[in-house]
């Protein structure tokens, strides 16, 4: 028998039509109107999309009042900026049409108690909520994120920008996933990928399209994505395009949506622990949103400065409190020069990394179509986009300098 080495790892992406990202992006819509509104706005707007319903629940507290009119017209020029804008191909049957949307909103005052500690008298943030949050990097690739993740985004981003354009070919509930051959574990654990094992993409596609037709036209797509040519090489690859032969229904009418139900697509792609709670449907005082931002920033400063191979930075919060409880950092043993101890205590020493030192740093507070907002932070992934403010090398010397 021929012996082949084999280390396969793998991560899975999905498009904003997803009805998980409907639900992601219809949330941080919200986050985002009521900040630009009102920056000190509160929100944990809770989003769930069912049939033809969406259902917006959670606290809110903010000088920017919103009619439920107002909440429906977020959800339909949210949804129809996904692509379920009602002109595509596909029947009312097939997907959801914006005509056909039903909103039922369940919002409440947030609780006076969480406030208090949150929005201290020294001007000083108190976190949010109690949690752990996790950040990573790795040499991988070269936005120091891991492989099989970044490819699988790479793959959706190709195919979701061609069904926006083509809606009469092809819907935008989308899923990829890539497997990659690391050929060893040491090879995995030293961040050394091989090659692209396996590719699988599922997309609808209109009731006149043949299986066959389909799937040419989506390994085109692969194809032109740009994957790295020592990595993906189509004659050696694994590729299942639409294995079932058939999907054409698809949207909320036929797989519900929540928010939070995509946290590993958000992240790292399974290649690091995750915190314990979602990022979308909250303000910037919520650490399980800016305390990702902060541990991929320093994750991604100790790589970039080759202080590790690798990194996981756990930051953990107790509610009302702005200083963390604990900073933590994992090199799985790829550090350099500097023990994990010393980077720990580095970080800890160095940066404050209240809520308020966060805000601050990535200008969380004030969402925009110039720097970011939170619903295309909820459609592209939380973390490994360079546009993002929490991606910046900004403060590399302090880290060459160790």
């Amino acid at each position: 028998m021929e012996n082949k080495k084999q280390y396969l790892f793998t991560s899975e992406v999905v498009s904003p039509g997803h009805p998980d990202k409907c639900a992601d992006i219809i949330a941080d819509t919200i986050v985002d109107k009521l900040i630009i509104e009102d920056k000190n706005s509160r929100v944990a707007s809770e989003v769930f999309v069912a049939g033809k319903n969406v259902v917006i629940g959670g606290e809110v507290k903010s000088t920017c009042q919103l009619s439920d009119a107002d909440y429906e017209k977020l959800v339909k020029d949210a949804l129809a900026k996904i692509g379920y804008d009602g002109k595509s191909s596909f029947t009312k049957e097939q997907c959801l049409h914006p005509d056909d949307v039903k909103v039922q909103v369940l919002l409440n005052q947030q609780s006076p108690d969480i406030s208090q500690g949150v929005d201290q008298t020294t001007g000083d943030i108190g976190a949010g909520d109690q949690g752990i949050m996790f950040g990573f990097a790795s040499t991988e690739t070269a936005d120091y994120m891991p492989a099989a993740i970044t490819y699988a985004r790479m793959l959706c981003d190709k195919v979701y920008a061609y069904a926006l354009k083509h809606n009469h070919k092809l819907g935008v509930d989308i899923k990829t996933q890539v497997t990659i051959d690391y050929g060893t574990k040491e090879n995995f654990e030293n961040c050394k990928p091989q090659k692209i094992h396996t590719i699988v993409v599922s997309a609808p596609s209109v009731e006149g399209m043949g299986i066959d037709e389909v799937r040419e036209l989506i390994q085109g797509l692969i194809d032109d994505t740009g994957l790295p040519t020592d990595m993906y090489k189509k004659e050696e690859t694994i590729i299942h395009i639409n294995p079932t032969g058939r999907y054409v229904s698809h949207s909320s009418l036929h797989d519900s949506g929540l928010t939070g139900r995509k946290l590993i697509v958000d992240s790292f792609g399974g290649y690091s622990p995750i915190g314990g709670g979602a990022q979308s449907s909250k303000d910037y005082t919520k650490v399980d949103r800016s305390g990702l931002y902060a541990a991929r920033w320093i994750a991604k400063h100790i790589v970039a400065a080759k202080l590790a191979q690798k990194a996981v930075v756990q930051i953990s919060y107790a509610i009302g409190v702005a200083r963390p409880t604990s900073v933590s950092v994992d090199t799985m043993g790829t550090y350099t020069r500097l023990n994990d101890d010393v980077l720990s205590q580095f970080i800890m020493d160095t940066f404050p990394l209240t809520p308020k030192w966060i805000t601050d740093k990535f200008a969380l507070d004030k969402p925009s179509a110039e720097t970011f907002l939170y619903a295309d932070v909820a459609s592209r992934g939380q973390v490994g986009q360079s546009d993002y403010p929490w991606e910046k090398l900004d403060e590399l010397e302090k880290f060459d300098n160790l």
